[in-house]
Formats: structure tokens, sequence, C-alpha cells
């Protein structure tokens, strides 16, 4: 699974890596220890409206601050039970959660690497998973807009945008550190899965998935301080190697 991440660039960085067209608000910066329900930085391909003068309206490219989390548009209260930080690749389209935002609402998280927790024994010990030569890592992912029914029309708070990371079975070294991962997209398969004009299926999701074998071969990990066991711990530190 995916439970902490880490994501040191600037918003300016993620434009200009992404091509993105349009900005959002309060967009999060660089963090060492992003967890649960925490905002975090998506990027996701729209549609605009079509409108008279434009019969043939071209995808949007968005960047976009997300709760860490995933909310279906039918749930009465978000807070009720765990968040959907992670959906399991295998089966999603059957599922009540995310069948409708593989569909429709696909959208990637950019990370500089992420932390997962090896048994040894009986200590649980952190490690900091990367790419070589600072490679972002490129999850994929669902999004969904939850709307609250008690706000008021037009405020801020009407609509929250909500996210989950899909996880797959591990492969290549990562498989010795757990045995789940997330699906980590090769750059050839992100624009089929951001393509806000193909409705995604269970065969799109497993394609990206096994995809992402080929990126989890590359990845590189080390042990780090259990200080980032904490939420309240962040900075640089924390990826560091220990001995």
């Amino acid at each position: 699974m995916c439970g902490r991440f880490v994501l040191d660039r600037k918003t300016t960085d993620l434009v200009a890596l992404f091509e993105v067209d349009l900005e959002g608000d309060s967009l999060p910066g660089p963090s060492w220890n992003i967890a649960p329900t925490d905002s975090i930085s998506i990027v996701l391909d729209s549609l605009p409206r079509a409108s008279e003068s434009d019969e043939n309206p071209q995808p949007v490219r968005r960047l976009e601050s997300a709760r860490w989390g995933l909310v279906p548009g039918w749930v009465k209260d978000p807070a009720a039970g765990a968040p959907l930080i992670n959906a399991r690749v295998e089966g999603i389209a059957d599922k009540a959660s995310f069948r409708t935002a593989l569909a429709r609402r696909r959208a990637v998280v950019p990370a500089s690497g992420y932390y997962e927790w090896k048994v040894v024994g009986d200590v649980k010990v952190p490690q900091f998973v990367s790419l070589p030569g600072d490679e972002l890592l490129v999850f994929a992912a669902l999004y969904e807009w939850w709307k609250n029914p008690a706000a008021a029309e037009g405020s801020a708070d009407k609509w929250m945008l909500s996210t989950t990371i899909l996880t797959r079975p591990s492969a290549g070294p990562l498989a010795s550190i757990h045995d789940r991962m997330p699906v980590l997209l090769d750059a050839d398969v992100v624009e089929e899965w951001l393509d806000p004009e193909e409705e995604g299926s269970q065969e799109l999701a497993d394609l990206v998935a096994d995809a992402g074998a080929g990126v989890a071969a590359r990845a590189e990990f080390h042990e780090v301080d259990p200080a980032v066991g904490s939420v309240r711990n962040n900075g640089e530190q924390l990826i560091a190697r220990v001995a």
C-alpha cells in the first residue's frame, strides 16, 4: 500500500513538467511527510463545457489540490469510516466506491518518493522508495467531487475534491519490502490514463498497472529514521539514509 509519501517540488516545477494549463487554488507546498487526509497535488485532464462556437473542445490540463482519501459522491458524511487513500487495481471496475471515478475521473499524483515499512523480525523498519536521478514517481489515481449539502451555493466549501492512489502487487525489488505498491505510471501511458474522452475500464487499469512493473524495476530504497512515523515531523532529514 502507500500510506505516506514525499513531494519536494514547487508548484512552478509541476506546472512546467506536466504542461499544466490551469492551476487550482490553495495548492500545497513541498512536504516530506504527506499523510492521509492531507491536501495533495493531483494532475487531471478535463473537457471544458462545449459551446456553439467550439464544436471540438480540447482537454484542459489542470493542477489541483485534493484531499487524500476519496469521498464518493453518494457519501453523506466524509468523516465517516476510514479514508479511502488506496484502491486495489484488481477488480476495481466492480467496486462501488471506485467504478464511476475509473470510468470518468482519472488523475495522477506526482511524488518524489514514498515510505513503506518493512517487517524485520518483530520490528517495522521504515524505507524510502524513489527513482534514481531525482526522477519523479507518477502514481495512478482517481478523483471525485463531493457536494456539501450544508454549504451555501457558491461558497468555497460547497464542493470538495478528493483522490485515491491505485495499488497493485509489488514487483521487482520492491517485493522485498511489502506485498503491495502504488501503480507507478510509465511515461508512455500517462496521456491515455488521463484522457477524459476515453471511458476507463478494468482493461485500462490493468494495462497501466502492468506497465508500471518496468518503473518498479528501476526503483531504489533505503532505511530512514523512525521519526517519519509521526505526522508531526517533516523536513528533508526524513528521507536521509540511516546506517
